[in-house]
């Protein structure tokens, strides 16, 4: 798996991969990190949020921007999208990354190079497109169980559902 770490002005006590049951940076704060495992996903992005009960590692989750609480993605959301980076459950503070090469949990028969659709799955992703339901800023980079079983590679720029 990845190994993201903080660069720039800022460093919190946090790792991007780790959940905590106290706030230890301000809601909403965005900062970079880069992978510096072998999986060489290069430099992303990451929101600092609230977490909610069964998050995994990979959720697609909606950031309701007002307090910074996410809700797993699904469909007919609307709002900002990010991928959780921990198993960060409800009352609990992590990071989700919102641009970058990251992973995303996917619905069966995902493939690669293709557009990202909320489901009715809480945050799973899907390529069979919905009306209403596409991710805005998010694209599959590989096919399901890359890099590992229920997950695929996804580019994200700051992703959004609009419900349109």
């Amino acid at each position: 798996m990845s190994d993201f770490k903080i660069i720039g002005p800022v460093t919190f006590d946090q790792a991007i991969d780790e959940t905590s049951t106290v706030q230890m940076a301000p809601l909403g704060m965005i900062v970079q990190a880069e992978d510096q495992a072998s999986t060489g996903y290069g430099v992303g992005e990451f929101q600092y949020c609230l977490g909610v009960a069964s998050t995994v590692v990979g959720s697609a989750a909606k950031i309701d921007t007002s307090g910074f609480a996410t809700s797993l993605l699904t469909a007919n959301d609307t709002g900002q999208v990010g991928t959780a980076m921990s198993a960060n459950v409800a009352s609990q503070y992590g990071w989700y990354q919102i641009s970058g090469l990251g992973v995303v949990k996917g619905l069966a028969s995902l493939a690669d190079n293709k557009p990202a659709y909320a489901t009715a799955t809480g945050g799973s992703i899907d390529d069979a497109a919905v009306s209403g339901d596409l991710v805005y800023g998010m694209t599959t980079a590989s096919a399901l169980d890359t890099p590992s079983s229920g997950l695929a590679l996804v580019n994200l720029s700051r992703p959004f559902v609009m419900d349109a």
